[in-house]
């Protein structure tokens, strides 16, 4: 590193996680073994979204059949500001100046815009927040580091009435063919809400009738995660597996109770991903009947909206616990005040903790930052209630789905 013994960018808040519409506070500390000479130092806010996938498909017939790869990709830009921490801007010309030896500290502050979408990684796309510094050397190659950060809109579940209602499902399939006879598969499915916060309980209840003579394999109830990416006029779905139970096999001509069973949310962005135009995510409850034998599964599918902000109905009747940590007079992420005219946190109720998601970290390295400073994986923090439970962990792949 030369005469650059540390070149790093820390928050007030120390979990990196803020909410849109709030002031993101922190500083760039420069520590040099030797006195260094450059042009200035800038600090970049950098906020956007993007998404990219390749799609293959064939054209053409016969001896001019071909396969070609196709490309859709869409950005969207939601701030972009730079600032002069110290010396000179480039436009201002090549004249340097002397960084003495020692540490030095540069305090930022920066007002994020109201209605930003939810941090979220995922392989074709992302909605990414960025903090980048650079030591401008006219001469030399610039020294660089980076910090992402997380920021969180509010989805607050009491807004929408439908989040506190009932969801239901009910399903029949047959599985002989015409030369037997057997009676239906038979479910009843349904979640006593429709909305939920990661750390809250789902509780499925379901009823399964087997009026047939073959034998189900297993039951299971997955939490999914439904992605849709927006690009050139084209749309790219991907369904991932966050949580799942499973119950044992159920004998023909028998019955089987969903009726204690928990999922516990785990970290998680919001639903929806409300301001971005080319990243949506649902969330779906599914329950699967997985018959022995050559057949497709019987599923119900419930939708279920994932927020930031728990149902009041929940939190009169257990609130959750304060995060470990949380004294209420240290750093502690905090929502727009209430002229903001965004939704609060329910009174008297502690705040969430922020927890990493549970989809794991994602690189951030871009090809300019072979000479940048900084932890380049991150993983956004999403909003965790502490009900006392352990978040469900990502589930294995099963076979057959």
């Amino acid at each position: 590193m030369g005469k650059l013994d540390a070149f790093v960018i820390t928050f007030s808040n120390p979990s990196g996680v803020f909410y849109a519409g709030t002031v993101l506070e922190g500083c760039v500390t420069v520590v040099l073994k030797d006195s260094m000479e450059m042009r200035g130092i800038r600090l970049t806010f950098e906020g956007g979204s993007h998404v990219s996938w390749t799609e293959t498909r064939e054209t053409g017939t016969g001896d001019n059949k071909s396969t070609e790869h196709v490309t859709y990709s869409a950005s969207e830009k939601y701030f972009d500001q730079e600032v002069l921490l110290h010396g000179i801007w480039p436009s201002q010309g090549r004249s340097t100046t002397k960084l003495p030896e020692g540490v030095h500290t540069f305090p930022f502050q920066f007002h994020l815009p109201p209605g930003l979408p939810s941090s979220f990684e995922a392989g074709e796309g992302n909605i990414r927040y960025l903090i980048k510094c650079k030591i401008d050397k006219p001469w030399k190659h610039d020294h660089k580091t980076k910090r992402p950060f997380t920021i969180i809109g509010i989805l607050d579940l009491n807004s929408d009435l439908t989040n506190s209602q009932r969801v239901q499902g009910i399903k029949e399939k047959r599985l002989c063919c015409l030369c037997c006879k057997s009676g239906p598969i038979s479910v009843s499915f349904h979640l006593d809400q429709k909305g939920f916060v990661p750390g809250e309980v789902i509780r499925p209840m379901a009823e399964i009738s087997n009026g047939s003579s073959r034998k189900m394999n297993k039951s299971f109830v997955e939490l999914k995660m439904i992605t849709t990416l927006y690009a050139e006029g084209s749309t790219h779905v991907t369904n991932k597996t966050v949580a799942r139970l499973t119950r044992p096999s159920i004998e023909g001509h028998s019955e089987d109770v969903w009726s204690g069973e928990e999922i516990v949310i785990p970290p998680l962005p919001p639903s929806f991903l409300l301001g971005c135009k080319i990243i949506d995510v649902k969330y779906i409850v599914q329950l699967s009947v997985d018959p022995a034998g050559p057949a497709i599964d019987l599923k119900i599918p419930l939708d279920v909206v994932i927020g930031t902000i728990p149902l009041m109905s929940v939190v009169q009747q257990r609130p959750p616990m304060a995060p470990v940590g949380f004294d209420g007079v240290s750093s502690w992420p905090t929502v727009p005040s209430p002229d903001s005219g965004i939704a609060q946190y329910p009174p008297n109720m502690p705040p969430p903790s922020y927890n990493e998601s549970i989809t794991g970290r994602v690189s951030i390295k871009d090809t300019d930052d072979e000479y940048t400073h900084g932890d380049l994986s991150f993983a956004p923090s999403y909003t965790y209630y502490n009900w006392g439970r352990t978040p469900s962990a990502m589930p294995e792949p099963m076979g057959k789905q």
